[in-house]
């Protein structure tokens, strides 16, 4: 039988990922390597909607392609690239902007959280149409499954609906994306700011856990992560978010479950749970760290297997992009 497509990826926007995206994200996307024909992409176009400095993006994309594989994505299984190899998204996506409207466009919330952040009027263009190349991403591979945070629904709802709008006039061309909504006990959030997801751009560093942080930094920051005073160790999101993240966290990753943890620990303090955590965490992530540096020793061979991946998916992609060429009527090149 013929394995489904799935497209998934991440922006190089620093230069370490963190434990939200380790456990969101990438525990997911090796899982479904052995179902799926898997594209996995470091989306570098989506990076430049804000200001970046060229080298520093350069070294992040590298960083973000060995943190990929150092974490389980398997450059035989799946097509591992970098979004700016691939011609055909930023290509296609003119296309999808052509046929999408200024008001649903505008409806994005995410352009309008970002935008009142830094200023509209410092806001570019680029990061008005993103969910745009978004879609153009997801459909030039013609994926059943798109796995994606909770706070990306509305982009994919977007992308089906420029999917359908385009199929309907212009013939069968793309496949309707579902959403794959990553689990609610993969979320992770903020040391510091318990009621926020983990997140690259909070304001406290001493909040966010990279995979390239060093063993006893990762150690510091758990046992000073917020907590509260009552010293009752229990899941309750609403009244115990610092705890109730620790105990995530560790379940996430040592496969107890909640309720285990919680009568494990009953009646031990916070630096036990503090303890143990950061010793789960140490141990998942260290290996990663150590192979993210033993493949950022060699960029040559790095930059071989992206290159694999890109022409693994310009293949599917110039297909994809072929057909949407000729269903709206541009003349055929005779060279590409």
């Amino acid at each position: 039988m013929t394995k489904p497509n799935l497209l998934s990826g991440m922006q190089p926007s620093a230069g370490s990922l963190h434990l939200g995206n380790y456990l969101g994200a990438l525990v997911n996307w090796a899982n479904m390597q052995d179902d799926f024909n898997a594209y996995y992409v470091i989306v570098d176009l989506h990076a430049i909607t804000v200001p970046q400095d060229p080298d520093e993006l350069r070294a992040n994309t590298r960083r973000t392609a060995a943190q990929y594989l150092a974490a389980g994505i398997d450059h035989e299984k799946s097509a591992l690239f970098v979004q700016s190899h691939v011609p055909a998204h930023a290509e296609l996506a003119w296309v999808l902007n052509c046929i999408t409207g200024m008001g649903e466009a505008g409806r994005m919330t995410q352009f309008k959280d970002k935008s009142q952040k830094s200023g509209s009027d410092s806001a570019s263009v680029g990061l008005f149409t993103y969910p745009i190349l978004q879609a153009a991403d997801i459909l030039l591979y013609q994926p059943k499954a798109v796995p994606v945070g909770e706070d990306q629904r509305q982009h994919l709802e977007l992308t089906r609906d420029l999917a359908t709008r385009f199929n309907s006039r212009f013939g069968d061309t793309f496949t309707i994306p579902e959403a794959v909504i990553l689990k609610e006990t993969a979320k992770i959030y903020d040391l510091q700011n318990p009621e926020a997801k983990m997140s690259k751009s909070a304001g406290d560093p001493k909040g966010l856990i990279n995979i390239m942080d060093d063993s006893a930094a990762v150690v510091k920051k758990i046992k000073s992560a917020v907590t509260d005073t009552d010293g009752i160790i229990q899941f309750d999101r609403e009244t115990k978010p610092g705890i109730s993240n620790l105990l995530g966290i560790h379940s996430a990753i040592s496969g107890e479950s909640i309720s285990e943890l919680e009568q494990r620990f009953e009646g031990a303090g916070y630096g036990a749970l503090k303890g143990e955590v950061a010793d789960v965490v140490v141990a998942a992530i260290e290996p990663i760290r150590n192979r993210t540096e033993e493949l950022l020793s060699d960029p040559a061979e790095l930059d071989r297997l992206l290159a694999n991946g890109a022409a693994r998916a310009n293949e599917l992609a110039e297909q994809t992009l072929a057909t949407v060429y000729d269903r709206i009527g541009f003349l055929r090149s005779t060279w590409r």
